[in-house]
């Protein structure tokens, strides 16, 4: 990565956290959809990025907004476990696309299909992690699982609709 590259990327991420903490934090639809727009800190990522690298950014994320959510670590595990499932996410959908040597993970880059189900299936990993935690037992399954269904879609939605307005 270029110096450019690496400014525009810590910008980003704290964009992406302070739109986070003191934003999006207040957008809940319905009580069952809410939106997690930290999460496009990791997912958007150059695949160039060791895999250790990324999980220590992941953690670093996860714990920056446990902090103000004062969630005791949910978010940590649920990023990080995003971040460990990443790379498999990505060779499983873009097999021809990793043999290039570098791979941006945006919008403009992957196209809007792709760019979707790639950012659906982490957002759903994550926010099945997060919620089932969050629940902490099996007698709350339906309303949990309304809760990752509706907070998946909203935030892949927020996430896919800001990939629209920014250029590379």
């Amino acid at each position: 990565m270029t110096l450019r590259e690496i400014i525009s990327t810590i910008l980003l991420f704290v964009l992406y956290l302070t739109l986070q903490i003191l934003i999006v934090r207040n957008l809940v639809l319905f009580d069952y959809g809410f939106c997690f727009l930290y999460v496009a800190c990791i997912l958007l990522l150059p695949n160039e990025l060791s895999q250790t690298l990324v999980l220590l950014i992941a953690f670093a994320t996860g714990v920056i907004v446990d902090t103000f959510y004062n969630t005791l670590g949910m978010h940590a595990a649920a990023t990080v476990l995003m971040a460990y499932v990443r790379p498999l996410v990505v060779r499983v959908q873009m097999a021809q696309r990793i043999q290039e040597a570098r791979v941006l993970f945006t919008l403009q880059e992957l196209g809007f299909a792709e760019f979707f189900r790639y950012v659906i299936v982490l957002v759903f990993i994550h926010h099945s992690a997060l919620f089932l935690i969050e629940a902490g037992s099996l007698s709350l399954l339906l309303p949990t699982l309304f809760r990752i269904g509706a907070s998946a879609l909203f935030t892949t939605i927020s996430i896919v609709l800001i990939q629209f307005f920014t250029r590379n």
